[in-house]
């Protein structure tokens, strides 16, 4: 698969999410597990070349580890049939046979293969494998990390943008095919507590 290093939408604010990655505290080492209420998949799509057609799932969860030195984790697993594209009619589509199947494919899972770290230690890539619609292929998350530190309530917090772009036929959902984009391009915003 190819990988799209360049990822619209992540690229837009990267001068400003970069100035506050460098004033921020490098994430610490341990178990994290991801604030769902806080944390967002969301994707954007051609719709017959006039518009990017946005949407997001809203059931996501997942954890991760941290260990520059060491073995680093990420899971994720969204509920196929939480999509929200923001029109009833369309929704119920994207769940059926056509689309994402959710009853036969109940959900989207990454898992990790390794990260890459820069000299900071803040997490700056994923590799790793995306089991969607019945079939598990490679990507890699670009990854920017936004802040780490003890939040109001006494937690410890940590947070990241990721994006990556896939091609919806990899993974045998051809459904109308020139009209709705092939490509899909993925924003991800996580936050999560250190346990």
């Amino acid at each position: 698969m190819k990988t799209i290093n360049t990822i619209t939408g992540l690229v837009l604010g990267l001068s400003a999410l970069g100035s506050q990655s460098l004033m921020a505290d490098v994430a610490e080492a341990g178990k994290y597990a991801i604030d769902a209420g806080h944390t967002s998949v969301n994707f954007s799509i051609s719709h017959l070349g006039y518009s990017e057609l946005q949407g997001r799932f809203n059931e996501i969860e997942g954890r991760f580890s941290l260990n520059p030195k060491g073995k680093s984790e990420l899971e994720m697993v969204i509920k196929t049939a939480s999509i929200d594209s923001n029109h009833e009619k369309r929704d119920k589509h994207l769940r059926g046979p056509d689309f994402f199947n959710s009853k036969r494919y109940p959900v989207i899972k990454f898992s990790s293969s390794d990260m890459k770290f820069n000299a900071k230690g803040e997490v700056i890539k994923v590799n790793g494998t995306l089991e969607m619609h019945g079939k598990t292929k490679p990507v890699t998350l670009e990854v920017i990390a936004m802040k780490a530190a003890t939040d109001p309530w006494g937690n410890y917090r940590a947070g990241y943008m990721a994006a990556t772009t896939i091609k919806r036929s990899d993974f045998d959902m051809n459904y109308m095919q020139g009209g709705v984009g092939d490509e899909v391009k993925l924003n991800i915003a996580i936050e999560a507590l250190k346990q």
